[in-house]
């Protein structure tokens, strides 16, 4: 059985790490899956025709392969960001518009790619 997603995010250390670490685990896990399809069509190409029918499906998985770099980029600003506030050792810290933006931006890829839930920051 799934677990139930998160629908709220609250604001403490260990839960940004495992927000974080959540992500991470999705995006390597979509990766390597859009590698894998991609390998597999790429063993399909035997001739010139083939590549009308099976480009398409590469090229979306570049895509996907792509976006998850794109994201993993994002996320390891936000990383760096939040480590240097906690390697400062405050006790409590906010987000700068710079990080906030990154985690939303974040969220909106992951709503844009066809999760339906909203999540609410709290």
């Amino acid at each position: 059985m799934a677990r139930p997603l998160k629908k709220e995010i609250s604001f403490n250390k260990e839960s940004i790490l495992n927000l974080m670490q959540e992500i991470y685990n999705e995006l390597v896990e979509q990766r390597t899956t859009a590698i894998r399809i991609q390998n597999k069509m790429l063993t399909m190409l035997k001739e010139p025709e083939d590549m009308t029918m099976i480009g398409p499906v590469i090229e979306k998985q570049q895509k996907i392969i792509n976006d998850c770099v794109e994201k993993k980029l994002s996320l390891s600003k936000l990383q760096s960001s939040i480590w240097e506030k906690m390697s400062k050792d405050e006790t409590s810290y906010s987000f700068t518009d710079l990080d906030e933006n990154v985690l939303q931006n974040l969220l909106d890829k992951d709503i844009n790619n066809g999760m339906t839930n909203n999540y609410t920051v709290k």
